[in-house]
């Protein structure tokens, strides 16, 4: 796949153009509650066109731009190689962004309402064997600093020596709880303590466009997040930790990067999977709950998706793995 063209400098975007950009996603930020990874996301896809527009175009306002002009962008996408999924999703910005300015009097006419995107590739989700998620949850749990018999000398040892104990406890946190319950990772470190009812297992969970759901986890995870909260916790955290549930070795609440990074070298370490990010714990936990029985619907409102078509992506890994147990096992196969 070829590189993508560089994004254009912000000075290339006439004013015209880039205030409504930014005057969308205020909207989108206060009015419709978006994630701040879903605003990053329509920023750079409404740049990268209204650079295009305006270096390619001559581009001044937005009551010029044609769906010609918008054709050639996308044609240029495809000499690109760009992914169809990424195509399509940069067109859906577009479309949202002229659907609004066309609302609230911006433009005249909506030069994207032609716009054909074209279909996602669809790619089955990389999912952990029952024996891969085993080895990954079944790491040493870290032995409490009172508890240990090595205890190490001096008090910056002793310090350094917790700190790495906390750290790890912290790491067997964010793998449980990614699979117990099938969070996203941006979910995950917007955790509170406050947000877990250990009393019934579940946890209150804010999703995509702010929306709450309250999902289970199991006894094997609270083995896991009580002691974290008993023993450890205290050792990294920093006032401004506030009521976080998991955090940064300088203290304060753990960020989407830090917790990526943990899962990556988690899944790394396994040696024998092609998955290496956190939702592939999602993927998994979806899958392995569908191989198990469990209805559509319930594992929808699990995973908190706004349509059930994503949901059923899974139903698609469940009958290619019964397909090739079929294979392997059937003699007729």
């Amino acid at each position: 796949m070829k590189p993508e063209p560089a994004s254009p400098a912000p000075l290339q975007i006439p004013a015209a153009i880039a205030e409504p950009i930014a005057d969308y996603l205020d909207y989108l930020r206060l009015e419709r509650g978006r994630s701040e990874n879903t605003l990053r996301a329509y920023g750079v896809d409404l740049r990268l066109v209204a650079g295009h527009l305006a270096g390619n175009c001559k581009v001044r306002q937005l009551d010029e731009v044609s769906v010609e002009m918008l054709r050639e962008w996308l044609a240029q996408l495809h000499e690109a190689q760009i992914s169809r999924t990424t195509i399509a999703r940069r067109i859906s910005s577009v479309k949202n962004f002229f659907a609004w300015a066309l609302k609230h009097r911006i433009v005249a006419k909506d030069p994207a309402l032609r716009l054909v995107a074209p279909k996602k590739e669809q790619r089955l989700p990389h999912v952990l064997q029952s024996g891969q998620i085993d080895r990954l949850l079944s790491r040493p749990a870290p032995v409490p600093p009172a508890e240990s018999s090595d205890i190490p000398k001096t008090k910056a040892d002793r310090h350094a020596e917790q700190k790495r104990q906390a750290i790890a406890a912290r790491d067997r946190v964010i793998a449980d709880l990614l699979y117990a319950s099938g969070l996203r990772i941006s979910e995950l470190v917007s955790l509170d303590i406050a947000d877990i009812d250990f009393e019934r297992r579940t946890l209150r969970v804010t999703g995509k466009g702010n929306k709450e759901r309250v999902v289970p986890f199991g006894k094997p995870a609270e083995r896991v997040i009580e002691p974290w909260l008993k023993n450890h916790r205290r050792v990294l955290a920093l006032p401004e930790a506030e009521g976080a549930l998991l955090v940064g070795a300088r203290g304060a609440r753990l960020n989407v990067r830090q917790a990526r990074q943990v899962i990556a070298l988690a899944l790394e370490s396994l040696g024998d999977t092609s998955a290496s990010g956190p939702h592939a714990l999602r993927h998994t936990v979806a899958t392995h709950l569908l191989d198990g029985g469990a209805d559509l619907r319930a594992v929808q409102e699990f995973l908190g998706h706004s349509s059930l078509a994503t949901t059923q992506l899974y139903t698609h890994v469940s009958v290619e793995r019964l397909r090739q147990s079929y294979r392997q096992a059937h003699p007729r196969a």
